[in-house]
Order: C-alpha cells, then sequence, then structure tokens
C-alpha cells in the first residue's frame, strides 16, 4: 500500500480522487488545498498529485518540484498543463483534467512504478505527458 497526498483545491474532485486511491488499496494523506498545507503533510508521501492553481496560487509547480527533490513521486493533474511548459525537473508528468477513473488508475500505477524503478519498463497511460528525460520510446 502506497501514501498518496492529494494537493487540489477543488474539495468535490480532491474527494473523488481519495475516494479512487482507496478503492486502488493506497492511503491517503489527506486533502492540502494549498502550498503550506502540502509541505506540512508530505513528510512520509509516496506520490503526490498535484493541481498547479491552489488556494494560494499558482504555487502548485513549485510545490510539486520540492516534493520531488524530497524522494516523492510527483505528477502534476490540471485544467491548464500548459502552465507547467516543457516540464519541472524531477517530477514525472501532466495529466489534463478531467481525467476519467481508468486514466487515473493508469497513470497512478505508472507513477508508483516509477518510484519502484519498474517505470522505464511500463508503458505511460496515453494521458500522460510526461517530462524530460522519463519521456518513454514507443
Amino acid at each position: 500500500m502506497s501514501k498518496v497526498l492529494i494537493i487540489e483545491d477543488e474539495i468535490f474532485i480532491a474527494m473523488a480522487l481519495e475516494s479512487l486511491l482507496e478503492d486502488l488499496g493506497h492511503q491517503s494523506l489527506g486533502i492540502a488545498a494549498d502550498s503550506r498545507q502540502a509541505l506540512a503533510m508530505a513528510e512520509d508521501a509516496d506520490l503526490a498529485i498535484v493541481d498547479v492553481n491552489l488556494a494560494d496560487g499558482p504555487t502548485g509547480v513549485e510545490t510539486g518540484r520540492r516534493l520531488a527533490e524530497e524522494g516523492v513521486a510527483v505528477i502534476y493533474m490540471t485544467a491548464n498543463p500548459e502552465q507547467l511548459g516543457a516540464g519541472v525537473p524531477g517530477t514525472i508528468g501532466v495529466i489534463a483534467k478531467p481525467a476519467a477513473d481508468n486514466e487515473l488508475r493508469q497513470a497512478i500505477a505508472y507513477a508508483l512504478g516509477t518510484r519502484e524503478g519498474a517505470g522505464r519498463a511500463m508503458v505511460p497511460p496515453r494521458r500522460l505527458t510526461l517530462f524530460g528525460d522519463r519521456v518513454a520510446t514507443a
């Protein structure tokens, strides 16, 4: 069972994601609506699912980068993927909102597999845009 932190200020999206994680057998570490909460809650996280625009502004990009530096696997989930430009070093990638449950399941499995070292052997989900050296070749 992996420990996952949800960093999302839209409560209905966050609660649906939390329910999906629990259905997959993962433990939710909770929902953080802003960067301060996220960094305070992330100590035991294996994975963080991060929105770009949070309650304290467009702080998700930097929050995700900081979590990745601490060894947390990070995927962004946002309606504004263009705000990430070419990507954020150390993070895995981005999935655009809205995302169906099956797409999220695949992205979560890929991110956790990457964290465990199996990512290069896995095929990334179609809707997960990978960053940097994590881009798989077909």
